[in-house]
């Protein structure tokens, strides 16, 4: 069913939540938590400029360099000076904090989870965002920025209510809940309220609903046109937003109109669902979706717009995500993967560039959690997945090695699982668990894609996220903290401290 719309003035819910207050129907027990975090002043810092690789784990960050640079190459964000590990885990519905009695992992994060913990600092369920795990509303990093007057922007690939550039601009029960149609069910979660709550409780007013009417972001660039109406269109243009393109006749908005952009509001989504992966684009670079803009070019113009040499401000937050390395991971697509990869290293390199510029700028590169267990095997060999059976575990040298079950023989592959390389030889058969081949500037002339001489052989364990912790790189004052092993949580803290939000 469609909504009616909640009329809510741009910024009342950051205004609420900056004053300690709670959202609509929140109830006596729901007071807003307060995040945790940690982290030293920033100093000199007045952008920060935060870059996500949906799923990105550390294979793919190296399977992207060997691809594009070769084995002794480097990926742009490999560059940067402080280098670490993130640990993604989320909680259980209804479950309290680390430290608490009633505290309950859940070892494998989704994008909300995720996104909640480094806007907001505290973990929560899966499919939660801006709200914890007992369904309080969490203030978001954005929020607290434009509240402190800083310039503010969000940058995706994925649908702009999507779960990652949607955690810093909604509070939802739901991730689902993105509008403009919906249920009941996409949006209530009784496990967490114990009644449904009234329809204008910000919890489950639809995401796109609050997109375009609190004005947490300033600039606002990606995909998911379909999500927004003419009353949409109606209350971004009402709070000064030049719109490009146009919700109300589903027109998408091009890379000409970005271009030439030049408000201080800007909302742009270049296609009426997720944007168009770049192996698709070069393949076919004819097509409609081709004139789609990339995300480094995004990436430039937020920039662009939210630098305060040329507008008024102490400074700017921005959040650019590269959300199809993740989609791409789920399909198994590792030649799509690759190309997303890429793409959202160049634009790491916009952001580096502008800092270095800059130099009143922190620049961090992570992921929200790894998709698919991505690996890199020998060259020549196969996946248990293509195998008749697991590999032996017999040590005739040392039975105390033996375990069960014991298999005394050593797996083979089956022709049935694999017919050949999955982008090569056996890229006709569905059923083909094979690896997917990859040639790199390393390899001899005439050595192609798809290719058993190729030389990075590349494949998946799942398609779905992992619970591995995620790479992380940072350049700029405060970057340092960054070092090492930290909880996805911490990103909050350094981020709230660098621009002095604490």
């Amino acid at each position: 069913m469609q909504r009616t719309r909640v009329g809510f003035a741009a910024g009342v819910l950051a205004l609420m939540l900056a004053a300690g207050g709670t959202a609509a129907g929140l109830g006596a027990n729901a007071a807003v938590a307060e995040p945790r975090h940690s982290g030293r002043d920033g100093g000199s810092i007045k952008n920060v400029i935060y870059l996500v690789g949906d799923g990105m784990g550390r294979t793919h960050v190296t399977a992207g360099r060997e691809r594009f640079y070769g084995a002794d190459g480097k990926l742009t964000m490999e560059t940067l000076p402080s280098q670490g590990y993130v640990s993604t885990y989320a909680v259980q519905k209804n479950s309290g904090q680390p430290g608490e009695a009633d505290f309950v992992p859940n070892l494998v994060t989704d994008s909300a989870s995720a996104a909640t913990a480094w806007a907001s600092g505290v973990k929560t369920y899966n499919a939660a965002l801006g709200v914890d795990a007992k369904g309080a509303v969490t203030p978001t990093l954005m929020e607290m920025a434009k509240q402190a007057k800083y310039l503010t922007g969000n940058v995706s690939t994925a649908e702009i209510t999507d779960a990652t550039p949607a955690g810093q601009m909604s509070h939802a029960l739901a991730r689902g809940c993105q509008g403009p149609v919906y249920s009941a069910a996409s949006c209530q979660d009784t496990s967490i309220t114990g009644t449904p709550l009234p329809t204008d409780d910000v919890r489950v007013v639809p995401i796109a609903d609050q997109i375009a009417r609190n004005g947490t972001a300033d600039v606002i660039l990606g995909g998911g046109l379909s999500r927004f109406d003419a009353a949409d269109e109606q209350a971004l243009k009402d709070q000064g937003y030049q719109v490009l393109g146009s919700p109300t006749t589903q027109t998408v908005a091009t890379r000409a109109d970005l271009t030439s952009a030049s408000g201080s509001k800007v909302f742009g989504l270049f296609n009426r669902g997720n944007l168009t992966i770049e192996k698709a684009k070069q393949d076919n670079p004819q097509s409609v979706q081709a004139e789609e803009p990339t995300l480094p070019e995004m990436t430039s113009k937020a920039i662009s717009l939210l630098d305060v040499k040329k507008k008024p401000g102490r400074g700017f937050y921005l959040q650019v995500e590269g959300a199809l390395i993740d989609k791409r991971s789920h399909a198994n697509d590792a030649a799509q993967t690759l190309e997303e990869i890429k793409a959202f290293d160049d634009a790491v390199k916009v952001a580096l560039d502008f800092a270095k510029k800059d130099k009143h700028t922190l620049v961090i590169v992570t992921a929200d959690h790894e998709c698919a267990g991505f690996n890199i095997i020998e060259k020549g060999t196969f996946t248990n997945a293509e195998a008749a059976t697991p590999p032996g575990n017999v040590d005739s040298g040392n039975p105390a090695n033996n375990s069960t079950p014991s298999r005394a023989t050593s797996s083979t592959l089956d022709p049935e699982r694999s017919s050949g390389i999955v982008n090569g030889s056996g890229s006709t058969d569905a059923t083909n668990f094979a690896p997917a081949t990859f040639r790199t500037p390393d390899d001899a002339e005439g050595v192609s894609d798809g290719s058993p001489e190729a030389s990075l052989w590349l494949t998946y364990l799942s398609g779905n996220h992992t619970g591995a912790d995620v790479p992380i790189y940072a350049y700029g004052r405060g970057a340092e903290q960054l070092d090492g092993s930290i909880d996805n949580t911490d990103l909050f803290g350094v981020m709230a401290d660098a621009m002095r939000l604490n």
